[in-house]
């Protein structure tokens, strides 16, 4: 995978868009002086554990003797499960419910950006041909910049789009995600039987 594929992909994974109204709603509680300092707290939390699990996740499935295309076919099925909650969300949203005090870690940093699915895809972004530690760190802090400067800018962005801008964003995003998870797939599916 190259580098713009591998950024796109983390990109589209973290779906920034589609947490747009979920960050602005956790951070209604926090008073207007303090949300960008809260928001970039939170952010920098989920960059510091996707490192951690981009530098320490492949050794814990090395450990745990689980083989790269279980990882293919594993992270397929969770992009493809994630993708098709963007196409079709819950009503009430990633966490189930509304967020009264600041947020701390839960839910913003943990599991909105840095979640499942995103670990899944740095792991099997770890087991392509060519893809070394620096090239996939160099991918994940692209796509962390890119989410960030769209999540920081998410009260202007969430009054220029409105509810329903922003939904078709993310459903836009959701069709992307499911061809690439089908891919995944795929590719472990065709790995395990050669």
């Amino acid at each position: 995978m190259t580098f713009a594929s591998a950024t796109i992909l983390l990109f589209l994974v973290m779906d920034p868009l589609g947490n747009v109204p979920l960050f602005v709603s956790a951070l209604a509680g926090v008073p207007v002086e303090r949300r960008t300092r809260v928001l970039v707290r939170e952010l920098l939390i989920a960059l510091g554990v996707l490192l951690g699990f981009l530098f320490g996740g492949r050794a814990t499935l090395d450990l745990l003797g689980i083989r790269e295309e279980s990882i293919s076919i594993a992270g397929g099925i969770v992009l493809f499960l994630i993708s098709i909650r963007m196409l079709f969300p819950a009503q009430h949203g990633a966490t189930g419910e509304p967020v009264r005090a600041e947020p701390f870690i839960v839910p913003m940093a943990i599991p909105l950006l840095a979640g499942p699915s995103t670990f899944a895809t740095l792991i099997l972004l770890a087991g392509q041909a060519g893809a070394g530690p620096a090239h996939l760190a160099g991918a994940l802090l692209a796509a962390w910049t890119a989410s960030a400067a769209i999540l920081l800018a998410s009260p202007a962005l969430h009054r220029l789009l409105g509810e329903r801008g922003l939904m078709a964003m993310e459903r836009l995003m959701g069709l992307l995600l499911v061809a690439l998870s089908v891919q995944m797939l795929l590719d472990g599916v065709a790995v395990y039987l050669r």
